[in-house]
């Protein structure tokens, strides 16, 4: 249940109001009018808090979910099969826009806050890198293998703020932490194995992306919290300054990194497929933010451990041979230690 306390505009009226019932010649009386009080308090109660909330957290799980499932079909097609960075480009342009619609006086979710180009360069670099070796680890993985990589961000950053900041770890999280790695590992191990009917789930290269990606991940993640304390900007503001710039450098790599698709050859439906991705890639975004703004951090975690056990169950299911024993003792392994 969310309350909100009163607040002093409220207790300032209540006062006045039980002065007048005493004094009805006092002058407070000429300034209590009960109608404009009740004009002037918020209408939005804490019921419909929580059901804007619920509402925020189904589209986060289900656009998240739905997002993983959507890019791994466009990569799996030829023609976009190595489009990775055209993909990020485009969702990239995508945020940036809803953002700034977001941020104008006519929506007002929230209010934008401009850094210089030189300061946001770095971050909007490094948020382009991790996006780009994520989507080429999708498209080289399997989707349960790709979910269960990205776990491994945790200790990875528990580990970069104590060599860069000497910021321990509670040695009640070491144990569960061990856990989950081992888990990842075993996923690792058996998943990437060549199958009999199918060849690998999982290539190698496929591994290489993930465990780079989590590494790149894990300095951007650093680096937000960094940026949030130095230049006082919200999460919106700063997604805001850097969405643009990570656009515009990934727009330069492509003629240097991919090749353009013969648009004859691409079927109609996998063009809607890139459109969903795009509408998808901005709720992601504009429904986390909510999430953690109203209910905290606590609340944003828990909501990915859902959606990560979401996205590793689809991805059992979505392939099509049979997962090994191993791998299923692995993900509950991980999970677990996720979860404690």
């Amino acid at each position: 249940m969310v309350y909100t306390p009163p607040n002093s505009d409220e207790r300032d009226a209540e006062v006045n109001l039980r002065l007048a019932e005493k004094d009805p010649e006092s002058p407070t009386m000429e300034k209590y009018d009960p109608d404009l009080s009740k004009s002037e308090e918020p209408t939005e109660t804490p019921a419909s808090r929580n059901v804007r909330f619920l509402i925020w957290t189904i589209l986060n799980v289900t656009s998240t979910v739905g997002i993983v499932f959507t890019n791994k079909s466009i990569m799996s097609d030829p023609s976009f099969k190595n489009r990775q960075v055209s993909l990020a480009c485009y969702h990239f342009f995508i945020t940036g826009a809803a953002l700034w619609i977001a941020s104008t006086r006519f929506f007002g979710v929230f209010v934008a806050k401009q850094v210089g180009l030189t300061q946001m360069t770095p971050i909007a670099a490094a948020m382009a890198i991790q996006v780009v070796l994520q989507n080429l680890s999708l498209a080289n993985s399997s989707v349960m293998f790709h979910q269960l990589a990205r776990l491994l961000l945790t200790p990875a950053v528990a580990l970069l703020n104590y060599i860069l900041f000497r910021i321990k770890t509670p040695r009640a999280a070491l144990m569960p932490l061990v856990l989950l790695c081992s888990g990842v590992g075993v996923v690792t191990y058996y998943d990437s194995l060549p199958s009999a009917d199918n060849g690998s789930t999982t290539s190698t290269q496929g591994v290489i992306f993930a465990l780079t990606a989590v590494c790149a991940s894990s300095i951007y993640t650093v680096w937000i919290g960094q940026y949030h304390k130095r230049f006082e900007l919200s999460s919106m503001q700063l997604l805001l300054n850097q969405a643009p710039i990570s656009a515009f450098l990934l727009l330069c790599a492509i003629p240097w990194t991919e090749t353009t698709p013969a648009v004859s050859a691409v079927p109609t439906s996998m063009w809607s497929m890139v459109l969903l991705s795009g509408l998808l890639a901005c709720m992601v975004n504009l429904s986390q933010f909510y999430i953690v703004d109203a209910a905290g951090a606590v609340s944003g975690a828990v909501i990915g451990q859902l959606k990560t056990c979401i996205i590793v169950g689809l991805g059992w299911a979505w392939n099509n041979h049979a997962v090994p024993r191993q791998s299923v003792m692995g993900i509950f392994i991980a999970l677990t230690g996720m979860s404690i």
